[in-house]
């Protein structure tokens, strides 16, 4: 299973903002449910202003429950 080249890119960006300290955990609402979301951000700042890009929120519930790995040596 190839992870698509944007999920990469995104994900060396995610790496990028953890090492320079620009990541927060921001309370959203989710646009489909209305529920609330827990989601990881990275921040960047234009002069004064912060920006959030938005990456994944964290999952309800037992994680190990709701994905299935890829099997060994794939």
């Amino acid at each position: 299973m190839a992870i698509p080249e944007h999920h990469r890119s995104n994900f060396q960006t995610l790496l990028r903002a953890a090492e320079a300290g620009d990541l927060a955990l921001m309370e959203c609402t989710d646009a489909a449910t209305g529920e609330p979301r827990y989601v990881l951000c990275a921040v960047g700042r234009d002069k004064e202003e912060f920006l959030f890009t938005p990456f994944g929120h964290l999952h309800d519930g037992d994680p190990f429950a709701a994905y299935i790995p890829p099997p060994a040596g794939a």
